[in-house]
Parts: C-alpha cells; structure tokens; sequence
C-alpha cells in the first residue's frame, strides 16, 4: 500500500494541536452527519466503521453498504491518518493514529462528540487498541523511543489516561486482542499482542533500519498483571507479525505476516499467514507468491481465515491449519471484516462481499461519493 512520508515527532505533535486549535477557534466542526454523500432513500444492510484518506484529508466514519452502493454517513475529520479501530459497548468508537503516532480519540458517532488524548514525548502510539471485556480498561501498542523496546499502555476507560505500562518483551507491538477461549495452557481472557519486531528509533519514522536486528513474535500476557505466560517465535527471523484473527470454528488464532528478506525473491515468496494453536506458530504452505505482505486478516465464514495482500492484488484464503486453498482477485484489496457469515473487504474498485455459501459481489461507491483510498482496518458497526 502507498505510505506517506512521516514527518519528525515532536513537529508532527505541534501541528496535530494546531490544527484542532484552530478548527475550534474557527468554530468549525469536523464533524459532518447526513452530508451530501449520503443517500437519503437507500436502505443499507450493514455499517461499517473505517477510516480513509480523500486527496486533501484523513478520516474517521460510517460507511453504509447495501446489495447496490455504499454510501458515508457520518464521518470526523482527523489531523493525521488513523490505523486501528474498536467499537465500544456505548456504541462510541476507539481511534488511534497511524504509527508513529501521538493521539488516541474517542468518537460517538450519533452525537458527533469526540474526547483526544495525547501521548508523551518519549513514547509513540503503534497503531491499535483493545478494550477489557468489562470495559474498563483500554490496552493500547506503544513503543519506548529512548529504548525501542515494546509496550503495552493500560489506561482508565472513562478518562484515556495512562496508569500503568508493561512490557512486550519484544520490539515494534502492533496488533493485540484479548483470547476469547482457553487454547493450549493459555486461559481465556489473556492478552495475544504481536510484536512485529522491527527496530523503531524517532529520527527515522517508518524508514526501516537494522532489519539484521528484527526480532517479531507472538507473547501472551496476564491481563490483570502484564506477567508473561507464553512467547512464540517462526523459524524466519524476517517475518514479522502484524495482524491477528480468532477463528471460533476452529479455535485457532490466524496471524497476517508482512516479509522483510532483503532478498527480494525471498520477500515475495514468503508466506503472509501463519496460524497459532496454543503451543506453536504454523506458517502457510502451498501457498503461490502473494507478494510477502499480509495487510489485514479476518476469520472467514464457516472457519479458515482471509488475509488481504494488496501488494498481489488478491484476498488469499486459507485453511485453519494455514493451507493455501485460493485467491479471490480485488485490486488494492486490505480491509477485512466478518460478521453474520458474510465477509467485507475494501479495494480500489469497490466493497466486495462474499457470503456462505459461496457468493461473491463487489459494489461501488454511490454515484456522489468523492475519491477516497480506506486504510488498513474497518469493523462492523450495526
């Protein structure tokens, strides 16, 4: 996917204040409910959360799809690009900004209100957020610049603020959830974060440097504590662990992998999933060259898991055990989502749905709809 160029930290944070200074002093709003791109007579059948970049702005919205078009209908303006999403009990939305990142937003879209938090200047925000299943603790992935070691922010529900740190025992945290069933000697309820492994240090952004020092695994933590109780580790160091799914059929958890071989022919060969049964991580086999860059993974309806490859230009479906069965073609396909056995993936030309039984259809945009690219992650909302 095309990533834009972080500017430094610390000017990138003045300029995040500024600009929601500005749009209060200017007494703008952000905030757009029913705007012109919404339909007003269409009947949708499902809501998505997602965020997206229009050629001028980055977003935060709901996204209305029905068997015809999809349509926003409500939408937030934000300084920078977002990456990860959680809906909350209340029916507000969790944001938190594309990595390195600075801010933490919550959004209620029936009302418009927002509520910003700011991280501190020795630490970066990667990308996503998890709410404990009694919704009073939000766990988010940050990274330490002084140390580029990993962390686990755990803050006050109601308020955003930090009150404790753990550690990940591992570079680059991204994605994280809290494990629905017990798998292995690994309780339901514990912490599944995955460190990605790659060295992060302020100067550099998201350049990538030191890739011979990458270190990616899979740990699992106490949620109450931050103890360790399990680490993971593939057998190539040059993959690292991004994104991650629960299968409920199968009861197994599916990572979406993103190579970093220096080697090209090895980069595009290897493997973009890679499944966790409790006591080890199982990369795909029998899979074609998918490019070596796995952006999102869903579970998919009746068991196994979709990873979006927008590199390929393909949604590739596996296995629970991580055989490669087939790839759905989609360009510039990354976000996913599944719920009620129908499954939602984003691309250049539309939003494709796939149903079980197998039923696949790509619907575009509504006829009044601006040009807009989505990012890596949407959930449902309805």
């Amino acid at each position: 996917m095309p990533m834009a160029i972080e500017p430094k930290a610390t000017s990138v944070r003045l300029n995040r204040r500024d600009w929601l200074s500005q749009a209060a002093i200017a007494g703008l709003s952000p905030w757009l409910a029913g705007t012109a791109l919404a339909s007003q007579t269409a009947s949708p059948t499902n809501t998505l959360i997602a965020s997206w970049q229009s050629p001028n702005s980055n977003h935060i919205g709901l996204i209305d799809v029905d068997a015809s078009q999809w349509r926003i209908s409500r939408s937030l303006a934000l300084p920078t690009r977002a990456h990860g999403l959680a809906v909350e009990g209340s029916g507000s939305v969790l944001a938190l900004a594309r990595r390195p990142g600075d801010w933490l937003l919550r959004w209620q879209p029936s009302t418009g209100k927002t509520q910003w938090q700011w991280i501190e200047g020795d630490r970066q925000f990667n990308g996503h957020v998890e709410s404990s299943p009694q919704g009073d603790t939000l766990w988010t992935t940050e990274t330490n610049l002084e140390t580029a070691q990993g962390l686990l922010g755990v803050r006050e529900r109601n308020s955003l603020k930090k009150i404790a740190e753990w550690s990940t025992q591992g570079m680059d945290p991204h994605a994280l959830l809290v494990l629905p069933q017990s798998l292995g000697q690994i309780p339901a309820g514990s912490l599944i974060v995955a460190n990605g492994g790659i060295p992060t240090l302020p100067e550099t952004g998201r350049v990538k440097r030191g890739l011979d020092r990458m270190d990616a695994s899979l740990i699992a933590l106490n949620p109450h504590t931050g103890a360790v109780l399990g680490q993971w580790r593939l057998a190539d160091p040059f993959l690292s662990i991004r994104h991650l799914a629960w299968d409920p059929v199968s009861r197994r958890l599916g990572i979406a992998l993103q190579a970093e071989h220096l080697d090209s022919a090895q980069r595009l060969a290897a493997p973009v999933l890679a499944v966790w049964n409790g006591e080890q991580l199982l990369p795909a086999t029998a899979q074609p060259s998918l490019r070596g860059y796995g952006g999102d993974i869903c579970a998919l309806p009746g068991g196994g898991f979709a990873v979006s490859c927008p590199r390929a230009d393909t949604l590739a479906l596996f296995t629970s055990a991580a055989v490669w069965r087939q790839n759905q073609p989609h360009r510039q396909v990354c976000a996913l989502t599944e719920q009620r056995n129908q499954l939602w993936a984003s691309g250049q030309d539309g939003v494709l749905s796939m149903t079980t039984p197998p039923t696949i259809s790509v619907v575009s945009s509504a006829a009044n709809a601006e040009r807009l690219q989505f990012d890596n992650h949407w959930l449902n909302f309805n």
